[in-house]
Order: C-alpha cells, then sequence, then structure tokens
C-alpha cells in the first residue's frame, strides 16, 4: 500500500519545489559570502574558493531539481535523485572541513577584527583580498557566535539537503505508480 504524504511536511510537488527554491537560495548567497569574504575566515588558497563552488554546486543542483519538478520530468527527476547523494556527501564533508578550519583560524579572525577588519598579514602578503575589509558585523557579534552560527547554519544545511532527498526519490516513486496505471501496455487500467 503506498502512503503518498508520509513524512511530507508539504504538498509533495509543489512543496518539493518550494524547499528547493529556499535551498538554492540560501546555497547561492553562502556560496557569493564565500567567494567575496571567504579569504577573512580561510587562510589556505584555494579554500574559501572550493567552499564556494561547492556551494555554488548545491544551488545548481537545486535549480535543477526545481525544473524538473516543475516539469514533471522524470528523466530529470532520476537524474536529481542520482546527483543529491553526491551532493551530501561533499556537503557533509565540506561541513567537517569548514567546522575544523574555522576553529584553527580563529586566533588569526580575531587579529582581523582587531585591525579594523584588515586582511590578515599572511594573506594579505599572498595577494588574497581584493581590497576590501571584513564585514564589521562579525567581527562585533565575536568569534564564539560566528562559529556557532557556522556550525548551526551547516547542520541546517545538511538536514534541508536529506529532506530535499527524500522529497525528490517521493516523487520519482509516485511518477512511477502513476505510470504503472497508464496505457494499455502491462496491463495499465487507467487510459485517458
Amino acid at each position: 500500500m503506498w502512503c503518498d504524504n508520509c513524512l511530507l511536511l508539504l504538498p509533495l510537488r509543489a512543496g518539493a519545489i518550494a524547499w528547493a527554491v529556499i535551498i538554492a537560495l540560501y546555497s547561492i548567497a553562502g556560496a557569493i559570502f564565500l567567494l567575496k569574504w571567504g579569504q577573512y575566515l580561510y587562510f589556505f588558497y584555494p579554500e574559501w574558493f572550493i567552499y564556494g563552488g561547492i556551494g555554488m554546486g548545491v544551488g545548481a543542483t537545486a535549480v535543477i531539481t526545481i525544473l524538473a519538478l516543475s516539469n514533471r520530468s522524470y528523466i530529470w527527476t532520476r537524474v536529481v535523485k542520482f546527483l543529491w547523494p553526491f551532493i551530501i556527501v561533499i556537503s557533509a564533508v565540506r561541513a567537517i572541513l569548514m567546522i575544523v578550519q574555522l576553529q584553527r583560524g580563529k586566533d588569526k579572525i580575531q587579529w582581523e577584527c582587531d585591525n579594523g577588519g584588515q586582511l590578515w598579514t599572511d594573506s594579505a602578503a599572498a595577494g588574497y583580498g581584493a581590497g576590501s575589509s571584513f564585514p564589521s558585523g562579525f567581527c562585533t557579534t565575536g568569534f564564539s557566535s560566528l562559529n556557532a552560527a557556522f556550525i548551526v547554519s551547516l547542520m541546517i544545511d545538511l538536514g534541508f539537503q536529506m529532506y530535499m532527498y527524500f522529497m525528490v526519490w517521493r516523487y520519482q516513486k509516485r511518477l512511477e505508480h502513476y505510470q504503472n496505471m497508464q496505457g494499455p501496455f502491462y496491463g495499465g487500467y487507467y487510459k485517458a
């Protein structure tokens, strides 16, 4: 027996599209933040570009998911169902690395905040900065708050991605179930 609404917080297709929009928006925004200011938080080139690129990849996968669900495409739904587990594993590894590297660089981040948001001297000497300064809002909250926000955000991101995979999987199963009842082939008994 099929349970079409098991573990669903929203209607399946429309809810999955809305969920993918949320993932796309915060992933792309986070990636842009890392690409623009990542050198103030991570001190080994091209670390922040890798983290930001993975964020862009997550956002792109979410956009492909939106298009697949919007078109009710069985093939593209299968494609994104195949992609999400890889994205989740890559994001989990990225989350662990980001948290560890943020902990390792906490003294350098504190130095940057104490010196008016300028780039760490070794990073500036290597030419990482583009002349911009670290946003002062991050320095006023303090490192412990910044660290906690990163950890919580990365864990929520992984949870959102796992739920997105579940919804894509569930929608694919619904398409397969519906497809089995169609047409004159293989004993299908509904025909429009």
